[in-house]
C-alpha cells in the first residue's frame, strides 16, 4: 500500500466518523488501534518463531501457559492472549464486541513486564478510555470499533514498506486535522520535508564523527530525532548514534 492508498482510506474513515468524535482525537482511535494491531502481530511472530503453534490454536496462546507467557513477557515486555490478539478481533466467525477491546486493554496493562512499564504503561490509557465516545450504546461502539478495525487490518506494521508507516499517519492525520481547524501544521509539528532537509544538512556536518549524541529540546513524536538518526546512519555506524529528547 503506497502512500497515496493509505492517505485516501485514513481519510475516508475519518469522514465516515465526524458525528461521532471530534476531527483531531480521530487520531488517538486510530492510532491506538494501529499500534495494538502492531504489538499482537508481535506476539504473532514470536509464537511462529518459537515453533509455538499449530496454526495458532488459542490452547497454547494463553495466560494459563504460564510458560509461553511468561516467556513472551520476558522477550517482548508484555503478552497478549490468543482472544486478545487483533488478528483475532476480526475473524469473520468471533462474536466481536467493545467489551473484548476494553477487557483486552486492561489485561495488557497488568501483564506488562515490569521491566518494560517505562515504554507501556498507559500507553492505551487515552484509546480505552475514549471508546464510550464512539455511540451511545455498546451496540454503536461495537459498529464503529469494527468499521475502524476493517479499516487498520489493511495497513502494514511490519518493515517491509519503503517509508515509515506509523510516521506518515500521524504527520498526515495532524497536518489534515490543524488545515481543517484553520490552524498551520507547523505549529503542531515539523512538516515531513522540512525534516528531511535538516536532517541531511546535520548529517553532511557531522559526516567525519566516530560517533554521535542527537538532543531535541522540543520533541513531539519523535520523527526529527529518527530522521536525523537515519541520515546520520549512511556515514557511522547505527550504534554509535544516542537519541535524547525533552
Amino acid at each position: 500500500m503506497n502512500k497515496q492508498q493509505l492517505a485516501s482510506k485514513i481519510w475516508a474513515s475519518a469522514n465516515k466518523m465526524r458525528s461521532k468524535i471530534e476531527a483531531n482525537e480521530y487520531k488517538d482511535y486510530i492510532l491506538g488501534f494501529i499500534f495494538y494491531k502492531f504489538l499482537s502481530d508481535k506476539v504473532v511472530e514470536l509464537a511462529i518463531k518459537e515453533d509455538m503453534t499449530d496454526g495458532l490454536q488459542p490452547q497454547y496462546l494463553t495466560e494459563e501457559n504460564s510458560e509461553w507467557a511468561e516467556h513472551c513477557r520476558q522477550t517482548l515486555g508484555y503478552f497478549i492472549a490468543y482472544n486478545d490478539l487483533f488478528s483475532t478481533w476480526i475473524k469473520p466467525d468471533r462474536n466481536f464486541s467493545v467489551g473484548d477491546v476494553r477487557d483486552a486493554l486492561t489485561r495488557f496493562a497488568r501483564l506488562i513486564n515490569p521491566a518494560h512499564e517505562k515504554v507501556y504503561k498507559g500507553i492505551f490509557d487515552t484509546l480505552q478510555n475514549g471508546l464510550s465516545k464512539l455511540g451511545e450504546s455498546a451496540g454503536a461502539q461495537t459498529k464503529a470499533v469494527q468499521n475502524l478495525l476493517n479499516l487498520i487490518k489493511d495497513i502494514p506494521t511490519d518493515d517491509r514498506q519503503d517509508y515509515d508507516v506509523l510516521g506518515f499517519i500521524y504527520e498526515y492525520l495532524i497536518s489534515n486535522f490543524a488545515a481543517n481547524a484553520g490552524k498551520k501544521a507547523g505549529e503542531f509539528y515539523t512538516p515531513h520535508e522540512v525534516a528531511l532537509m535538516m536532517s541531511e544538512i546535520v548529517a553532511h556536518h557531522l559526516s567525519d564523527k566516530s560517533e554521535i549524541k542527537i538532543y531535541d529540546p522540543t520533541s513531539g513524536s519523535g520523527s526529527l530525532l529518527l530522521n536525523i538518526g537515519r541520515s546520520v546512519a549512511k556515514y557511522l555506524d547505527k550504534d554509535k548514534i544516542t537519541y535524547y529528547a525533552q
